[in-house]
């Protein structure tokens, strides 16, 4: 049985349409009884699982503040294949139970490691060859749709910044690239997390990344 099933209200007046659990008997807003919505035919319990091999992918978070946006980095990370986080500085690991509620479970699959000092972390990024690309907006940045065809071959690092104050000024120093992405409001910038889940699945799916085992 479904955790939850959709309902609409018995009362044509007030018409409440939504999701509740299969014992739900009234409607909460006027306390009429529920008609059950039929299920939907053909869907799937969850997405197919991506079997395909593709080239590693890593990320740097440097200082990120909010628990809920690194718990939600944790779970795009294991949704697009990342294979390790690399938490620096003040950014929360998933020891502080805040992150798990964005998290939901993500945060025991995928590897992490917390380092005092960002820049000493990326040193040690690029010193195990990969590149780093910081998802950051700069004299030389690139729309990441225009920058993801062009990959290197060698292992790829992203790395995102703290929501004020954008990634450590030495990690900038060190990165191979500027992606960005494009924005046509009147907002500049997007939820740090929000831009993380476009960057890390543009990198993984864009332009056909080239295969290179399994991650």
């Amino acid at each position: 049985m479904p955790a939850t099933v959709f309902f609409e209200c018995s009362n044509p007046a007030c018409a409440f349409r939504f999701p509740a659990p299969p014992a739900m008997l009234q409607c909460p807003r006027c306390g009429s009884s529920l008609n059950s919505v039929p299920e939907a035919s053909g869907l799937a319990e969850a997405n197919p699982r991506d079997e395909i091999a593709h080239r590693p992918l890593e990320a740097l978070l440097d200082n990120i503040r909010s628990t809920y946006n690194v718990g939600a980095m944790f779970r795009t990370s294991d949704g697009a294949g990342v294979g390790h986080l690399y938490l620096t500085g003040t950014s929360p690991t998933p020891e502080n139970p805040r992150v798990g509620k964005t998290a939901l479970g993500a945060e025991f699959a995928v590897p992490w490691s917390w380092h005092a000092n960002g820049l000493q972390a990326a040193l040690q990024v690029k010193a195990q060859g990969s590149q780093l690309w910081a998802l950051e907006i700069g004299p030389d940045s690139t729309s990441v749709f225009q920058a993801a065809p062009e990959m290197p071959g060698e292992p790829l690092c992203l790395v995102v910044g703290n929501e004020v104050s954008g990634i450590d000024p030495g990690i900038l120093a060190l990165c191979d690239r500027y992606v960005w992405i494009p924005m046509q409001g009147y907002k500049r910038s997007l939820n740090v997390a929000i831009a993380f889940g476009i960057a890390v699945y543009t990198l993984r799916y864009a332009a056909g990344v080239p295969q290179c085992g399994k991650i």
